[in-house]
């Protein structure tokens, strides 16, 4: 009899498509930790920058909308980077509408930021001729 009501309950519960919500300090630790695996230093260095003030700054969210909205975002960047598919990513317009002009603003100075940092690096890697001088 147990097995057969362990069965019933099984068969009314729909199955879950979508993975649980890590907790917060979880998935901050994850996301560290994958930056070190899978980022170049210099993005590892931005990325965590970015992480930790991110963190900070909504550590005494009280509304559980926010809260969830928040860690779906970030788990959604951790599959992102740990699956490599961040590399070819990019926002749909409906992502961007649905942000606040605060949020396009640091999406803007971080685009900057990260073409900065790329320039900086191209530009201080010595050319082929130079160095096989």
């Amino acid at each position: 009899m147990k097995a057969t009501i362990s069965l019933l309950v099984k068969a009314r519960r729909p199955e879950r498509k979508v993975p649980a919500i890590l907790p917060p300090l979880d998935l901050y630790r994850r996301i560290l930790r994958t930056h070190r695996k899978r980022l170049p230093d210099f993005q590892r260095q931005l990325g965590d920058e970015y992480v930790k003030s991110e963190f900070h700054a909504h550590k005494n969210i009280d509304n559980p909308l926010h809260i969830v909205g928040f860690l779906t975002s970030w788990q959604d960047y951790l599959r992102a980077i740990s699956e490599d598919s961040w590399k070819v990513g990019g926002l749909t317009q409906d992502q961007l509408n649905k942000m606040s002009p605060e949020q396009v603003g640091q999406l803007y100075e971080l685009m900057k930021e990260t073409k900065r940092v790329a320039e900086e690096d191209v530009n201080s890697q010595p050319l082929e001729s130079e160095s096989s001088r």
